[in-house]
């Protein structure tokens, strides 16, 4: 199965092992929620799938690596306790906590969420002392004296032998206490998170062309070479921040993510030549609608791999553009009822409205605190909570620094603040609507009946943030040539039915 795959399998399993009867009792005993057991190549994405389940599902998360793990820090050092058994008298050795036990309790208790996931990483690496020991953990969920609370679900993750030379393959009696789910690479469903997490459009349009280069290990006579989806996850990141800084990225820092040199060299090919294409097309002219002859004749005649490309600069700008006004619009629509709290307090006067905003700052960063430390918040939703408590902040401090005012007064300078940044978003929203219009006449006036236009309308179904922004805001273009191509494949598929008949 696939990541996707995976992910939809251990959500369905978290949910009906937290599920409970009417006493309040979870309906799967503990003793019988198997752990489940992730088996793929490293740097497939099991990690960031854990993170956006608990996410998701609003539970916490503690995550910790095995081969980091000694028998002592697994399971608790020993220590001598005097006990007596009758008139008998002796000296026991007793465990402390385990530290993977301690982690979910201080998770708890600094949380609030009492409810989890406990991901173990590259368990079938665990040493040879602690080994034993895992047995009974995955059957019982106790590490030494200490059992995992109710209410935490284990997942655990490993990588097959001829990825790690550590492994240890686990016995029949071992896997039999697991849900083992094997995981493959799949582009497919990797491009759908790339695109939503902005990975950078020269390693997504390079991938489309080479699927093959996606996730590959090979043994070289300079040892194992490897290229893994993590890998072009942070090549993207560092793609992006080099470029903000204007500095020219070559294939000695590609190297360092991208462990192939022959997929080293060919990245650095494309990503030099996509940056040419990026100068020589002029892509901010052709979403302002104002493309160039010569550009307009050049991708006419391209061959397709260039076209590809081409469309795909377009394409990222134009979702960039539409990602910023769905966080913009988040941000705002979560501002705006802690906003209408603090005017129904206007009779206390500028004062009391600095006092219930700088409570309010201090309780989204409270709450911040929290949600970061049972890992349940989303990169956007953390850039969500930070933008809500800063204009609340800078909103106290506009009001504590000038005169003081009535209620009215002080709640209508903090109301234009709000509105100047709604004014804002609604000038983002309308330059987004024009560059996608442009970007489509462009597609329809230089591609015609090629294949271009139903790549940009399919791109634009799939992508989480171009479908938000399309059915909030509308799109004629889109709707126009996406109800053209639909036809033209029902017309498509009658004809085949047709042929089909045929005798």
């Amino acid at each position: 199965m696939n990541i996707k795959q995976a992910k939809e399998y251990i959500k369905d399993s978290v949910f009906l092992y937290l599920k409970k009867d009417k006493f309040g009792e979870y309906k799967i005993p503990v003793v019988r929620q198997r752990p489940i057991f992730l088996l793929g190549a490293p740097g497939i994405g099991k990690t960031a799938v854990m993170e956006q389940i608990a996410q998701e599902m609003g539970i916490a998360l503690v995550s910790y690596s095995m081969t980091h793990h000694t028998r002592q820090s697994a399971l608790g050092l020993p220590f001598i306790r005097h006990k007596e058994y009758g008139t008998e008298e002796f000296d026991i050795s007793e465990y402390t906590m385990s530290e993977i036990i301690a982690s979910v309790y201080e998770t708890m208790e600094e949380s609030g969420i009492r409810e989890g996931i406990l991901f173990l990483d590259e368990i079938n690496c665990v040493s040879e002392t602690l080994s034993p020991s895992m047995l009974q953990f995955l059957q019982y969920k106790v590490f030494g004296r200490h059992a995992v609370p109710e209410g935490w679900v284990i997942v655990t993750a490993g990588n097959p032998p001829e990825y790690n030379k550590s492994v240890r393959e686990f016995d029949v009696a071992t896997l039999d206490r697991l849900r083992v789910m094997e995981i493959e690479p799949d582009f497919t469903v990797w491009k759908e998170y790339a695109h939503e997490k902005g990975v950078h459009g020269a390693v997504i349009n390079f991938l489309e062309l080479k699927k093959e280069y996606f996730y590959a290990v090979e043994t070289t006579v300079k040892g194992r070479s490897y290229v893994t989806a993590r890998g072009w996850e942070d090549l993207s990141e560092i793609l992006t921040l080099y470029e903000e800084e204007n500095k020219k990225p070559d294939e000695t820092l590609i190297g360092q993510y991208i462990r192939n040199d022959r997929i080293t060299k060919e990245f650095g090919a494309y990503y030099d030549l996509f940056q040419k294409y990026k100068r020589d097309y002029k892509i901010t002219d052709i979403l302002e609608g104002k493309a160039s002859d010569t550009a307009k004749e050049r991708a006419k005649k391209a061959p397709f791999d260039e076209r590809l490309s081409l469309l795909s600069m377009l394409i990222d700008q134009v979702v960039s553009g539409m990602r910023e006004v769905a966080e913009t619009s988040d941000y705002l629509s979560e501002l705006m009822p802690l906003l209408k709290a603090v005017r129904q307090n206007a009779d206390g006067g500028s004062e009391k409205m600095t006092a219930m905003l700088e409570k309010q700052a201090q309780g989204r960063e409270t709450a911040l605190k929290s949600m970061q430390k049972a890992n349940t918040l989303s990169v956007a939703d953390r850039k969500k909570f930070k933008q809500v408590t800063a204009f609340l902040e800078s909103a106290a401090k506009g009001l504590y620094m000038g005169e003081k005012k009535s209620g009215e007064e002080a709640f209508s300078e903090i109301k234009e603040k709000f509105d100047a940044q709604v004014a804002h978003m609604k000038e983002e929203t309308t330059k987004v609507q024009g560059k996608l219009h442009h970007l489509f006449m462009f597609v329809s006036e230089v591609f015609e009946e090629g294949n271009e236009m139903l790549i940009l309308v399919t791109e634009l179904t799939v992508n989480t943030y171009s479908t938000r922004f399309i059915s909030r805001f509308g799109s004629e273009d889109y709707q126009k040539y996406n109800k053209e191509l639909m036809l033209s494949e029902r017309q498509n598929d009658m004809v085949k039915a047709i042929a089909a008949l045929e005798l």
